[in-house]
């Protein structure tokens, strides 16, 4: 069974960071694409960052520049590190599949006062 833990959310000022943390278990997390995303209530869920199990990155032209995804695949862990957070970066953050996913873990909240 996939299980996917997000931590490290919180609330920040503008121009703050965080670095958030994606706990992966139950697959190849090595061979696995994988994704950060955000939801905004009223919204739909959104794709913030990508890697690939090469290691290629994508991000969202609204966080280019700022956010960095990584992955530990020894520690089967993916990471966000997030800088410069603007207010309209507040959201729940989750992590899950790219090309494949599977059911959502519970987010992370991260909140970024102007």
């Amino acid at each position: 069974q996939v299980q996917l833990v997000e931590s490290g959310g919180g609330l920040v000022q503008a121009g703050g960071s965080l670095r958030l943390s994606c706990a992966v278990s139950g697959i190849p997390f090595s061979f696995a694409d994988m994704g950060w995303y955000r939801q905004v209530p009223g919204k739909e869920r959104e794709l913030v960052a990508g890697v690939n199990s090469d290691g290629d990155k994508t991000y969202a032209d609204t966080v280019k520049g700022r956010f960095t995804i990584s992955r530990d695949n020894a520690k089967r862990t993916l990471y966000l590190q997030m800088n410069s957070l603007k207010p309209e970066d507040t959201a729940v953050y989750y992590c899950n599949g790219r090309g494949w996913s599977t059911s959502w873990g519970q987010g992370t909240r991260v909140t970024v006062s102007s």
